[in-house]
């Protein structure tokens, strides 16, 4: 009961539609830096921030959220929560790697990293992969873990294996959120695999085929790959006919994790999903506020026309 309160509570903590279009059509970024000053999102964000600081104190708030919303939680609440986070984690290595790989410092000053998300009980294995020193031992590290060898220590080959693995673990420890996960992935490999023009690792591509299919994952083309995806990951790309329009099914993707996270939310009685509803929404609210802050970063828009420009490519 405890869970479920929490979770409904977190509500207010969102933006919301005319929030997002306050900050959006603000014409200059510390406008909406000071609008954002007095909602939810206050904790982070501050005066003179870089549109990439006030976008990283906006996901650190809804990390923050995140976090309270787990530790409500009972067991497989907190399970489901974790995998919803995985990003925060995936970004923390990311970091981390960036940082094992750098050459020597730039004259006149030391490269600039950003901290580290504060996870807190969403760790997965974090703790290791912060003490890592090399590629090879941050590889090792991830492959004891629940997310498992990458297939590489390329900087590619950790983000795509880390972002395969996140989709696996939320279809298992959140069902609800299954055709999030599935269509999450059939994103990620069609941008990998037809935009970018990547092979993904074998061990990346055998987890793939779990959630979509051997068809989908050995498909040789994009409109192949699109026609070979199960049910639970073609909704996604209906209607986006080449690969290079992939943002279009991106904006499609959050409008409907936010929809349904809202049916989530005020359906659900017991159990972890209102919890997953809740995360969907507080994450859906983070994402388009971190692109309202980059719209008032480059002179705003009307503020009726806010949600629109922010489904754009941009």
């Amino acid at each position: 009961m405890a869970g479920v309160t929490r979770a409904r509570a977190l509500r207010t903590r969102c933006l919301g539609a005319e929030g997002i279009g306050r900050v959006a059509s603000a014409r200059e970024l510390d406008d909406a830096l000071r609008y954002l000053a007095a909602t939810p999102y206050r904790h982070d964000v501050t005066a003179g921030s870089t549109p990439a600081e006030a976008q990283r104190a906006v996901s650190a708030t809804l990390l923050w959220h995140l976090r309270i919303l787990a530790g409500w939680q009972p067991a497989d609440g907190t399970d489901a929560v974790r995998a919803l986070a995985a990003g925060f984690e995936i970004s923390n290595t990311e970091h981390r790697l960036s940082a094992l790989t750098a050459g020597p410092e730039p004259p006149g000053g030391q490269r600039v990293h950003p901290a580290p998300y504060r996870l807190g009980a969403l760790t997965t294995a974090w703790t290791r992969v912060a003490a890592t020193r090399s590629p090879a031992e941050l590889r090792t590290a991830l492959a004891a873990s629940a997310w498992g060898d990458p297939g590489g220590e390329a900087p590619a080959a950790i983000a795509t294996g880390m972002r395969v693995s996140a989709a696996l673990r939320l279809a298992a420890a959140a069902p609800d959120a299954r055709r999030w996960a599935a269509a999450r992935l059939a994103l990620l490999l069609g941008r990998e695999v037809f935009v970018v023009g990547r092979r993904i690792p074998d061990v990346s591509a055998h987890r793939a085929a779990r959630l979509l299919g051997p068809r989908a994952v050995a498909a040789g083309s994009y409109p192949e790959f699109r026609q070979a995806l199960p049910a639970t990951a073609r909704w996604v790309l209906e209607d986006v006919g080449d690969a290079a329009d992939l943002w279009r099914a991106e904006a499609r993707w959050w409008e409907t994790v936010e929809g349904d996270g809202r049916e989530l939310l005020r359906r659900a009685r017991f159990g972890p999903r209102p919890a997953v509803g809740a995360a969907a929404l507080l994450s859906a609210d983070a994402w388009r506020t971190r692109g309202a802050l980059e719209l008032a970063a480059r002179g705003g828009g009307p503020e009726d026309r806010a949600g629109e420009v922010l489904h754009g490519p941009g």
